[in-house]
């Protein structure tokens, strides 16, 4: 098969034809269709993400169709459209029996700790617990960002963040997993409030359903014009992009009472930030939660979302590309990254 080797931190993957993955016993192979290429990656591709080892096959939001299944899968067959979370649990843990793999002490990361799916296919463990079935309307494409962005978004708004109807909810950072924070807000009935650096991605945030925008640029206290814009700060606040100051941003924007969640992954010198534990969260009584993906057990409601047309997931998608241009596109990540989602769609050359 074609896959896009990393053999360098921070130099572009070289396509190089190696061996078809083996099947494992309890698994199945997908033949991948598409595969977003997100921030998480860059982190891989940058050396920042320390399970990375080199050579290595990054892509972790993946779908597909069953290729072979090995023999002690039950639920699949050779031909089924699919995706996976890109944590796999094992399926047998306490974790794991109680719907939480993303904390399972024997958890596989796809593209982080096993190669992932910037590749033509991808061997997936425990294929009866951790593999989803799609539905024939969502186009792998959309589908693709599900593994990652999407199902993180979910999570974050309804199991760790309580969204409810009416509330207001602030999104910092409209990357991928922003606008689709807020593309499931909107279907949640919240008010929402979407703050990035980029015009056309709060552009896009607006056509999404974001009621109110804040361009960071243009205002010195993000917290304060924010809690003046909701009538004493929103419920619910996310740092999609997983920075310092979006952190403390998301932090003063809340009310008092308000849920702040983290899903942007920080990393170098964002990894340790100070907490204004006296003036906020002991103060206004704040609660800080994290989260790190979705396991498969979730995904049910979310496509029940999909398949009722009370979401479109194509929306997300702004850019789709082949194999080859992964590098270029990780590349242009250290600078601003594109609104939207970009997915690659051509693996043969």
């Amino acid at each position: 098969m074609r896959a896009a080797i990393l053999e360098r931190f921070r130099q572009k993957p070289m396509i190089q034809v190696v061996p078809d993955p083996l099947c494992p016993p309890d698994g199945a192979v997908v033949e991948i269709g598409a595969c977003g290429v997100c921030r998480s990656d860059h982190h891989a591709w940058s050396g920042a993400d320390p399970d990375v080892r080199l050579p290595h096959v990054m892509g972790h939001e993946f779908a597909g169709t069953v290729a072979a299944v090995g023999a002690e899968c039950q639920r699949f067959q050779v031909g089924q459209r699919v995706t996976a979370p890109f944590i796999l649990g094992c399926g047998t843990c306490g974790e794991c029996r109680r719907g939480e793999p993303t904390i399972c002490d024997r958890q596989i990361v796809i593209g982080f700790t096993v190669w992932g799916a910037f590749a033509e296919r991808l061997a997936i463990s425990a294929a009866d617990f951790n593999l989803v079935a799609l539905p024939d309307s969502l186009p792998f494409a959309a589908a693709a960002a599900m593994g990652c962005r999407v199902t993180t978004a979910w999570r974050a708004l309804t199991d760790r963040g309580r969204l409810q109807a009416g509330e207001w909810l602030a999104v910092h950072g409209c990357g991928g997993v922003g606008l689709s924070a807020i593309l499931l807000g909107k279907a949640l009935g919240a008010r929402i409030i979407a703050i990035d650096v980029a015009t056309d991605a709060l552009a896009q945030a607006h056509a999404l359903g974001a009621e109110a925008t804040v361009d960071t640029t243009e205002i010195d206290d993000v917290g304060e014009a924010i809690r003046a814009a909701t009538d004493g700060g929103v419920h619910l606040s996310i740092d999609a992009l997983g920075i310092a100051q979006t952190f403390q941003n998301s932090l003063r924007s809340l009310r008092k009472l308000g849920r702040h969640v983290q899903i942007g992954m920080p990393v170098g010198s964002h990894a340790m930030v100070s907490l204004p534990l006296l003036e906020l969260i002991y103060a206004r009584q704040l609660s800080i939660v994290g989260l790190r993906g979705l396991g498969a057990p979730g995904f049910g409601a979310l496509l029940g979302l999909v398949k009722a047309g009370r979401i479109d997931l194509t929306h997300l998608v702004t850019r789709r590309i082949g194999l080859e241009a992964v590098g270029d596109t990780l590349q242009r990540m250290d600078g601003r990254q594109p609104a939207g989602i970009t997915v690659v769609d051509r693996f043969v050359a």
